[in-house]
């Protein structure tokens, strides 16, 4: 509906209507009012599958919700780190919505993967922004694609399950810039999303539902985003202050108790109703967005979706040891399914995304008639203790087989929304599982179940792990189809997996105190800390393996030298050495060389899955505007882009690197800078202007002035007290001020009349 036709519809309402339009009218549908032709939409819960209640309702999926397809979670399609995968369950998702009459699916998930221990995390993509920005970007625009809306959550800062309600997310500029903003930033400009969902907790001490530098000043005037904001479910603190600030729709309903609120706010002149007036016309510009396209023929087609979600798994799973290439395992192998997950598996996390699948098909299913596979269940997951005649079934299956495949990883009460893993360890009973059955099945392969990093004790006694995270209700027939080669794995690590929660980065602190959460850790999260202490890990980032080999040849960079906003091209040959077609990702990171700013020691900043046939090569081609080359400075609050030298590196993973190049990179761009008498000799001899101005004011140039025998100074016996690295180390500290006491000659009024000219 066009603009005007919208504003001339709230000139129409009361003052009573236009602030029933502020809140929703019951738990899934936003109000209508019906004189003047505005109807009431639903919404539902995603991300990955549709949670359509259509009685009962809750936001924690305890009450039933329509059957449906439960597509991998956010944690696997992430693994993909295919834009086309995330696009195709946008758009499989999309005509589901337009079937059964959803207007906005709530999602996706894109919060950072800042610990580990976040119970959400199954619902997240990853710990690094540009991963998590360009796979919601490609998940949005599919389910755009068929005019329905999405509502990327939980904007911003919200990285812990514990007192999400009410903790504050504290952090500086940079951090916040650099990591949690850039997640939703690359989204909202790429993808413009129809709606935005903020989250429960605070930022710097202000609710997000009340945070008008995030909601307008930010989202909307920097970012350009027109849609709507809503709340997360229940998270409307104060109603007044929020609308002011931004957001739009609260959800769910509030009875009628925050519209009176608003009306009175008007009324007693602390809210303008310009104000209200531009919020209805921001909701129903979305709104009728929605009604004008909708599809009356869409069929939600179960069983076609359902393949979908199984070809999203494929592409999903990563192989992450395969010892003396044990997978792919041959056809009629005779092969032990052990474990609880290779009947029944553990496929989707708790909470609001929780699908009421129509069916779920398990690995065992899949291959029980094939007559050269059997089952033994191993372990009950309903608590943490061993069933020691399970146990002894397990072994004795293993030792009859040529391979043993367990099924293992995380119990639903392990990994939940509402409430944070304590440590990162698998139950007991399946790890030891694991040692008993690799004890006496030297081929044991482990394929888990998991949606968040677990510890494997267990790693140098198995021959190989598949990590299908929880990989929806197909799970299991994509799982065999990777296991016996049918499929050649290509998924990659959207996180990192450490060898023990005591090495993460904010370890210390997260959860925070007294609803204070502080992010002390800055802008090392994940793999910017891991490779920036060169720590051991106990898989990397990025990292994934194949049933085939790559090489990496012949890396060219456009330009060796680069200035502002120009277009660096990166280009790179990839070839498959190997017998089998198969996927892989070129993973371009950025090094700085050189600086004054603390940096991690590389960061991505582009990638592409391509697909290669035996003895193919492709050409990647990637792009790298100024902003790769940019951190957020707090001085001028913008990106920078700090003159020097950078390495473009292509990897298989954050930690192996195999093709570098350099490139110089220059700014016309100067930051400001005001010099005093405590402003050091090294600030001004950096600044071509200073170099020139000392020599002129001072007669002086760093290393030749008279008088420096009084620092160079000889000992006794005649040695050098210091070299030249130190002295141009103690130097370049040095305050102006102190060349008074240190340089004969040098006055304050020569200071002074320097300061005055840099400063100019």
């Amino acid at each position: 509906m066009e603009q005007e036709r919208i504003r001339e519809l709230v000139s129409k309402m009361t003052l009573e209507e236009k602030a029933s339009l502020c809140s929703g009218l019951d738990f899934w549908n936003t109000k209508g009012i019906e004189r003047l032709g505005i109807p009431s939409v639903m919404v539902s819960d995603g991300p990955h599958g549709l949670r359509k209640q259509e009685e009962a309702a809750d936001h924690l999926g305890m009450n039933e919700s329509i059957k449906a397809v439960c597509f991998p979670a956010g944690c696997a399609v992430a693994a993909s780190f295919d834009r086309e995968t995330a696009k195709l369950l946008g758009e499989t998702l999309g005509m589901e919505c337009q079937a059964e009459n959803i207007s906005t699916i709530l999602g996706p998930a894109m919060n950072i993967k800042r610990s580990p221990l976040c119970g959400r995390n199954f619902e997240y993509y990853s710990e690094d922004p540009l991963v998590s920005s360009e796979m919601a970007s490609a998940y949005i625009q599919g389910v755009q694609s068929r005019h329905v809306g999405t509502s990327p959550k939980h904007f911003l800062a919200n990285n812990q399950e514990f007192h999400r309600m009410t903790s504050d997310s504290v952090m500086d500029e940079r951090t916040l810039r650099e990591i949690y903003m850039a997640s939703f930033e690359g989204m909202v400009k790429q993808a413009k999303p129809w709606t935005i969902m903020n989250s429960y907790n605070k930022l710097n001490g202000t609710y997000l539902c009340e945070n008008k530098e995030m909601l307008t000043d930010v989202l909307r005037k920097e970012w350009g985003f027109n849609g709507y904001v809503m709340t997360d479910w229940g998270a409307m603190n104060e109603r007044v202050q929020s609308l002011l600030a931004g957001c739009n729709l609260e959800m769910p309903s509030s009875g009628g108790s925050t519209d009176r609120e608003i009306v009175a706010a008007v009324k007693n002149g602390t809210l303008e109703e310009a104000v209200l007036d531009r919020s209805c016309e921001e909701f129903l510009e979305i709104i009728f967005r929605y009604i004008e396209n909708k599809d009356t023929d869409a069929v939600f087609n179960l069983e076609k979706d359902h393949a979908v979600a199984q070809k999203i798994e494929e592409e999903s799973i990563v192989l992450l040891k395969n010892e003396d290439n044990i997978l792919p395992l041959k056809e009629g192998c005779k092969a032990a399914f052990i474990g609880k997950y290779a009947a029944k598996p553990r496929y989707q996390g708790g909470g609001s995304s929780h699908i009421n699948s129509f069916k779920v098909e398990s690995a065992w299913e899949t291959v029980k008639d094939n007559g050269s596979v059997i089952y033994a269940q191993g372990y009950d997951d309903r608590e943490d203790v061993t069933d020691e005649e399970l146990l002894t079934e397990a072994i004795k299956v293993a030792k009859q087989a040529e391979a043993a495949v367990i099924f293992a990883g995380l119990p639903d009460n392990f990994e939940s929304e509402g409430y944070d893993r304590k440590h990162l360890r698998m139950p007991k009973c399946q790890n030891r599982l694991i040692e008993e059955i690799s004890a006496v099945q030297s081929n044991t392969i482990v394929i888990l179940h998991n949606g968040a990093p677990v510890e494997m004790p267990w790693i140098d006694k198995v021959k190989a792990v598949l990590e299908v995270y929880l990989g929806g209700q197909a799970v299991g027939s994509a799982a065999v189809n990777i296991l016996y080669g049918k499929t050649n794995p290509s998924g990659r690590l959207p996180e990192t997996f450490p060898l023990r929660l005591e090495d993460t980065p904010c370890y210390l602190f997260y959860g925070g105190e007294n609803d204070r959460s502080e992010y002390r850790e800055g802008v090392f999260v994940g793999y910017r800390y891991y490779t920036s202490k060169d720590m051991p890990v106990l898989f990397p980032f990025g990292y994934g393996l194949s049933y085939t080999d790559f090489t990496y040849t012949n890396l060219q960079i456009s330009n060796a030298k680069i200035q502002d906003n120009e277009t660096l091209t990166v280009k790179v040959d990839v070839t498959n050495i190997g017998n089998c077609k198969g996927k892989e990702v070129i993973q371009l990171y950025i090094s700085a060389k050189e600086g004054q700013v603390i940096r991690p020691v590389r960061e991505l900043r582009a990638f592409k899955k391509i697909s290669l046939d035996p003895g193919e090569t492709k050409t990647v081609v990637l792009e790298l505007d100024g902003r790769a080359f940019s951190y957020w400075n707090t001085e001028i609050h913008d990106w920078y882009m700090e003159p020097g030298s950078y390495e473009i590196q292509i990897g298989k993973s954050a930690q192996e690197i195999l093709l570098k190049k350099e490139v110089q990179v220059r700014t016309e761009r100067k930051l400001p800078r005001i010099y005093t008498l405590n402003s050091t000799l090294g600030e001004v001899m950096q600044d071509e202007k200073g170099q020139r101005l000392l020599g002129e004011v001072l007669g002086y140039t760093a290393g030749q002035a008279e008088g420096m025998d009084a620092i160079t100074a000889k000992s006794e016996d005649g040695s050098q007290m210091m070299n030249q690295e130190m002295l141009e180390a103690m130097m370049g500290g040095m305050p102006l001020r102190q060349m008074m006491s240190f340089i004969p000659g040098i006055k304050k009024e020569n200071l002074t009349e320097l300061i005055k000219m840099l400063n100019e």
